[in-house]
């Protein structure tokens, strides 16, 4: 449209030529014509370089617009992702809560249990001089008393806790029947400090004093792990071995083939 304009005024100008023919003459017309044809083309470039310069900046506006879109996406996103957050770590502090509960309640309940195991003993003890007799009904409740304690330790992985409690229950019964169980906890408790040797130790009392007890199989089963932590792989393997010789229709003996076969 503006081209349009600007040669619609050259014809008017060419147009009323003549009237001024008497101060122009030809060479001045047409010297006038070029000029007016030269402005042409620069307001022509002018105008091309502004629609040029007018579409780089709607396409800018629009990547603009894009590139916030996209922020508020992405801090969108991350708002959700900080509520998920928060809401897993009021999940975890409920949680820990709960177990900071449970486990007092535990210590509360094995302090329970040693005043008790305690108390019997005692009254064992002055029951045997005579002094009292009817204050302990039986010996075997202050023995179960004494085990539980071992065992309380064990379940909550106080290892150092399992070894001390069962060093005191072997001394004071060493003839019940609870004693390879716990031989048999104290060589988990040794496995567990990384004492392999002292682990194997105890393992082998229930082998060599208990060999009908029901834990003899997983015994030899353990002092393999412990001969694997300790490199003796050729001593794992013949305990392995005679694991499976020996007790062939054995959980352990399943496992034992298992473990042999990833040793060769």
């Amino acid at each position: 449209m503006y081209k349009l304009q600007l040669w619609f005024f050259a014809g008017i100008c060419i147009l009323t030529f003549p009237a001024y023919a008497g101060l122009f003459n030809d060479d001045e017309a047409r010297e006038q014509i070029q000029l007016l044809d030269a402005r042409i083309g620069q307001l022509e470039k002018s105008n091309v370089r502004l629609e040029e310069a007018r579409n780089k900046l709607e396409e800018a506006n629009k990547q603009q617009t894009g590139t916030m879109l996209d922020l508020l996406a992405q801090i969108e996103s991350l708002n959700q992702e900080l509520r998920k957050l928060h809401g897993q770590n009021e999940e975890l502090v409920h949680n820990l809560q709960d177990a900071k509960n449970r486990q007092k309640d535990f210590y509360v309940d094995l302090d329970a249990r040693m005043r008790h195991f305690e108390a019997a003993e005692a009254a064992t003890q002055t029951s045997q001089k005579g002094e009292d007799k009817s204050v302990v009904e039986d010996m075997a409740a202050v023995e179960k008393s004494a085990y539980e304690v071992v065992y309380a330790h064990y379940k909550a992985a106080n290892y150092h806790k399992v070894l001390e409690a069962s060093r005191e229950y072997l001394k004071k019964f060493p003839e019940s029947g609870n004693v390879p169980n716990v031989h048999y906890l104290m060589g988990d408790a040794y496995f567990s400090l990384d004492d392999f040797k002292k682990s194997i130790a105890s393992y082998q009392v229930i082998i060599t004093k208990y060999e009908t007890n029901a834990q003899v199989p997983d015994a030899w089963l353990n002092i393999a792990a412990c001969q694997q932590q300790l490199k003796e792989l050729s001593a794992a393997r013949k305990s392995l071995k005679l694991l499976i010789s020996k007790y062939p229709t054995s959980k352990a003996a399943k496992k034992a083939k298992k473990r042999l076969a990833s040793l060769k």
